[in-house]
């Protein structure tokens, strides 16, 4: 019997050898080589091409605010995901993000990838390791080879690192001018959402950037009214939102009714590059990733559904033309360490009392300015807390009625404790170790009472930065098929270039 089995084993690992033993290969090289999948294409090029990329959004995220729009559609009754629009498209794949400096990539790197095909440092924009070379985007490719128009529109300043990186080449993402005077000399058609940052240099002393832009034939459109007119007959386009704060669109969860969305800008950018040769357009959900690094779950939920929003516009433009339209939605890379799961609440998830939050973190920090100069007392923050978190004390009159929101002791000392803190002027706080884990460089009662509202609801965070995971691909129309599969973040580039036949 022993015999038996010996020689039965030898057969099969024989066998294994024969049929997989390129498979065994594969396994021994290195990963970014290893997995892979088909970039071949023998059909027509699409037409149009669109590039969505939700800056800090991984699984933790898109997931997050499936199951948010579940319980809050079943007022948490039910254990139900209501899906957003993208994550159902037909092709889904997975892309590795590490770059040249490290597992835990940055944005300027990974757009790199996405955009030229190549790996770099964190913080270099569309160069190699040493900062020497440039590398050609996919988008000047299809400008210069095809007469594509192109399209660039965030939610962040336009001169931030994921937009930089389709049209820019700078040895550090913060050349904000010169990235911003690259961005005059593109040629592109369409850049739409956000403002620039040092419009005036560095120093503030150089020419405004909107005058260079002006001269190049450049339209600025920074009114709503104005934005709303844009149409095809507008050959060169800066569209500003009206509305900024440190040169980005407001929070989702921020944002008054009535003012320009990111669904907005992406529509005028349609509008605005639609022609017979064809387009490319890159949509960046970048307050994502802000929200995220501030631990702020119901400010990342919100904007990744107002990313959401802006896909749908570019599917509603794929089902006039699903013969010739491409469109991708993606991450740069996953931020804060998302996960839906909190040892405090074991099991259990009650992801609909998020939305008692009426605010984001960067929105409160103001009232909390006003705290300090106001000298308000510990008593009265608490009410209005409450009244834009939920979140409540033990003698509050409604804590019979919503236990779940009521602060334990340890949390009631932490709250507390933040702020005390904050109460103290910037300069005058001498953080502890433990206090710079726990703040993380935030107002220290804002990130405090998210902190407590995510936790509670049932979400918890590791980090203040990026993390190394995967992030997803998902694709459908002309020649989709192709982002299917495990695959380094390069390839999202020589899948396009197969795809479009650049050279």
């Amino acid at each position: 019997m022993k015999s038996f089995t010996k020689k039965l084993l030898s057969v099969a690992l024989a066998l294994s050898v024969m049929v997989g033993g390129s498979f065994a290969f594969t396994m021994m090289t290195p990963a970014s080589q290893a997995i892979t999948t088909d970039n071949t294409w023998n059909g027509n090029a699409p037409k149009y091409i669109f590039l969505f990329i939700g800056d800090g959004m991984s699984y933790p995220q898109f997931t997050s605010a499936n199951d948010y729009l579940g319980a809050v559609a079943t007022e948490g009754k039910k254990v139900e995901s209501k899906n957003l629009g993208f994550t159902e498209f037909p092709v889904t794949g997975s892309a590795m993000t590490f770059d040249s400096t490290s597992f835990c990539p940055d944005s300027a790197s990974t757009a790199t990838s996405i955009s030229t095909g190549h790996k770099t440092l964190s913080g270099v924009i569309n160069m190699d390791e040493q900062k020497t070379v440039a590398y050609e985007t996919i988008a000047e490719k299809l400008k210069k080879q095809f007469g594509y128009k192109i399209g660039v529109v965030s939610s962040v300043p336009i001169n931030h690192a994921t937009p930089a990186a389709f049209y820019a080449h700078q040895p550090s993402r913060s050349n904000y001018y010169d990235i911003a005077k690259e961005l005059v000399n593109s040629d592109f058609n369409y850049f739409g959402g956000g403002g620039f940052l040092q419009q005036q240099g560095k120093d503030g002393k150089q020419k405004d950037i909107l005058d260079l832009a002006t001269e190049k034939g450049y339209k600025i459109a920074n009114t709503k009214d104005d934005i709303l007119k844009l149409t095809s007959a507008n050959d060169k386009v800066i569209a500003i939102n009206p509305e900024l704060i440190d040169g980005a669109m407001p929070y989702e969860i921020d944002r008054k009714n009535g003012e320009l969305s990111l669904a907005d800008f992406t529509r005028k950018g349609i509008d605005t590059l639609y022609n017979e040769t064809g387009f490319f357009m890159m949509v960046e959900g970048g307050k994502i990733d802000w929200a995220c690094h501030a631990n702020d779950a119901m400010a990342s939920i919100k904007d990744t559904v107002a990313f959401n929003d802006a896909v749908q516009e570019a599917v509603k433009f794929y089902e006039k033309y699903p013969d010739e339209t491409l469109i991708i939605v993606t991450g740069d890379h996953e931020t804060g360490g998302l996960t839906i799961g909190f040892a405090g609440t074991k099991y259990s998830t009650y992801l609909d009392q998020l939305s008692k939050q009426t605010v984001s973190y960067e929105s409160y920090d103001e009232k909390v300015a006003d705290f300090r100069n106001s000298k308000t007392s510990f008593e009265i923050a608490l009410n209005d807390i409450y009244k834009n978190f939920g979140l409540m004390a033990a003698n509050n009159p409604n804590a019979t009625s919503n236990s779940n929101m009521v602060l334990s002791d340890y949390e009631y000392g932490k709250l507390k404790a933040a702020y005390e803190m904050s109460m103290l002027p910037s300069a005058d706080r001498n953080l502890t170790e433990e206090e710079e884990l726990l703040y993380g460089g935030y107002e220290p009662l804002s990130v405090t009472i998210t902190h407590l509202l995510n936790n509670k609801s049932g979400i918890g965070w590791t980090s203040y930065s990026h993390t190394g995971i995967p992030v997803a691909v998902f694709a459908t129309g002309k020649g989709s098929t192709l982002f299917g599969g495990y695959y380094d973040n390069t390839d999202i580039f020589v899948k396009l270039k197969a795809l479009t036949n650049v050279k």
